[in-house]
Order: C-alpha cells, then structure tokens, then sequence
C-alpha cells in the first residue's frame, strides 16, 4: 500500500505563485510516473502535469510556460512550482503516483483558490 499526502495549497491574487509537494509512502513500491490532476467545482478532474521517473515532464495547455512540475531523484516526491496564477486555476489539486505494476495511488487533494 502506498500513502500519498499533498500540501502546499492556498489562496493568493492573481499573477501569485503557490507550490505544491507530494510525498508517496510505503513499503516496496517503485514509481514510474507523478502528476498532477485538478478539479474545478462542477467540472470533472482534470490532467495538470506528469512526469516521467526518468524526468520527462508533460503539461496541459493551460499551464504550459506557467506551471513546472519536478521531482526528487528517488520518485518519492514531485512538485508542482505554479507562477503567473488565474482564477480559472482555482481548484482542488490532486496527486497521482503510479507504481510498476500497473497500479496507481491518489491523494487526498490540496485546495488552491486565485481570487482578488
């Protein structure tokens, strides 16, 4: 079993930046893939970005140029630096870890509101 826990969410004005940390948890797992997925209120959970064990990352056009997402050497923790925040960011962020295997880990999810 594999625990995964975020933090680092928050309210900030538009044009802020919040960092988001994820830490995965657990006994005999390895990972292959991290991202980040967010769910706006009415509206289903949405891809942000993922990035590969080997680095790779991937962004949703939304945040491309905005967002960086990264990780630690092991594949225990990913971040997601978010710069130049919208309203339309507003959300609850969600960490997502897959592991070899094929199975796949959500956290609880962090709260992120950009409003003035």
């Amino acid at each position: 079993q594999v625990q995964v826990a975020e933090s680092g969410g928050g309210s900030v004005q538009p044009g802020g930046s919040l960092r988001l940390s994820c830490t995965a948890s657990g006994r005999g797992f390895a990972t292959y893939a991290m991202g980040w997925y967010r769910q706006a209120p009415g509206k289903q959970r949405e891809l942000v970005a993922t990035i590969l064990i080997n680095g790779s990352p991937n962004y949703a056009d939304s945040v491309r140029g905005r967002f960086t997402i990264s990780k630690d050497k092991v594949g225990n923790q990913v971040f997601l630096q978010m710069n130049s925040l919208k309203p339309e960011d507003t959300g609850v962020y969600f960490c997502k870890i897959n592991v070899q295997g094929g199975r796949h880990y959500w956290g609880q999810g962090t709260q992120v509101t950009v409003s003035s």
